[in-house]
């Protein structure tokens, strides 16, 4: 008897109360949702048009049936980028110096990507259900394509070796997501009702480079991305990892409209309510690891208790794990997660 309803997350992102309690994940593995639902589609994702049609089907109608308002759903950049993969440490960096990033096919990544992403974002707006739109679009933010074209620790030479091509780069995929999304905006002007990237900026004590850098060379991109996406009427969620308290301020006053992940260990969500909960919207507040390691029944009367109370304490909130749903999470844990939130929306109505 659920009935979607996209305007709770865009309440959310806009830091307003939502009428209903909404629930949010970055990613949800296709495979947990194949777990759940009893149907094999994960592979479908890469295949032609009559696959792409049924993964999506089954994608979104798995979003509907676990209550949420919205469906999560991004391409990244990284997946199509030529050369990539020193991200994850597959391979050396394809761009180490000026001469590689001066014939690096910048020119062609824009029509690399609409190969990919156009067929996948069509088939997704073919199987919206009623009252839900999309949060996603373009997934990878600044920081994680510099490290997928160099890697992280040859970036971090570069910055004092080369000054000028460290800048230059930073620019370079500044105005290649900006137009990336300014063209996404125009293409799908109706399918999504939360922008977001997901870049990971920090770990478990500090940003990953000096905040310093941080401000210089990677908020600026972000200014214009965020500005597109406004100027088409949206909210912007920035997904980061890690402790990035020392340059949170710097997005807050360049647009971000929500924030998602946290970690306990980092801090507890409390922070993130009670430093920024005033101009942001608040997206997350559950551990991945306590979804993990609590037994169900521990987690379900653990998020009724944190779930109620960040409700209370935050006016924009949409509530979810603080990082994902991989492959690894026991699906008995998060869908007593989700039997939680329902609870807590039980409560409410009453």
């Amino acid at each position: 008897m659920f009935e979607p309803d996209f305007r709770n997350i865009v309440a959310a992102a806009n830091n307003k109360r939502p009428e209903r309690l909404p629930l949010y994940e970055h990613i949800i593995c296709p495979t947990i949702m194949e777990n759940i639902l009893d149907v094999k589609f994960a592979d479908m994702e890469k295949g032609d048009s009559s696959d792409l049609n049924e993964f999506f089907a089954q994608y979104c109608r798995f979003w509907k049936e676990m209550t949420y308002d919205t469906v999560s759903y991004e391409v990244c950049v990284t997946e199509v980028l030529p050369g990539g993969g020193a991200l994850l440490g597959e391979t050396k960096g394809v761009i180490q110096n000026r001469a590689d990033f001066d014939t690096y096919p910048w020119a062609d990544l824009p029509r690399i990507l609409w190969e990919t992403a156009c067929p996948r974002f069509d088939a997704l707006a073919n199987n919206m259900l009623p009252g839900m739109k999309a949060v996603g679009g373009i997934g990878n933010g600044v920081f994680e394509i510099s490290e997928d074209l160099v890697g992280f620790q040859q970036l971090c030479y570069m910055q004092f070796d080369d000054p000028e091509l460290f800048s230059d780069l930073f620019k370079k995929i500044g105005e290649l997501l900006a137009d990336l999304w300014k063209t996404l905006l125009d293409k799908y002007p109706d399918l999504f009702c939360v922008c977001r990237t997901g870049d990971d900026m920090g770990y478990k004590s500090q940003t990953l480079l000096a905040p310093g850098t941080i401000i210089s060379h990677i908020v600026p991109q972000y200014s214009q991305i965020v500005r597109h996406i406004h100027d088409a009427g949206l909210p912007y969620l920035m997904h980061s990892s890690g402790c990035i308290f020392d340059v949170m301020d710097r997005f807050i006053d360049i647009g971000i409209d929500a924030k998602h992940s946290n970690e306990d260990v980092i801090a507890p969500y409390d922070r993130w309510i009670e430093d920024y909960g005033d101009r942001i919207g608040m997206f997350g507040g559950i551990d991945t690891d306590n979804v993990c390691r609590m037994k169900p029944d521990e987690l379900y009367e653990f998020v009724i208790k944190e779930g109620t109370r960040f409700r209370k304490k935050a006016k924009g909130f949409a509530i979810g794990s603080g990082n994902s749903i991989p492959d690894y999470v026991p699906v008995d844990g998060y869908l007593a997660m989700i039997k939680a939130v329902q609870e807590i929306r039980r409560r409410e109505e009453k």
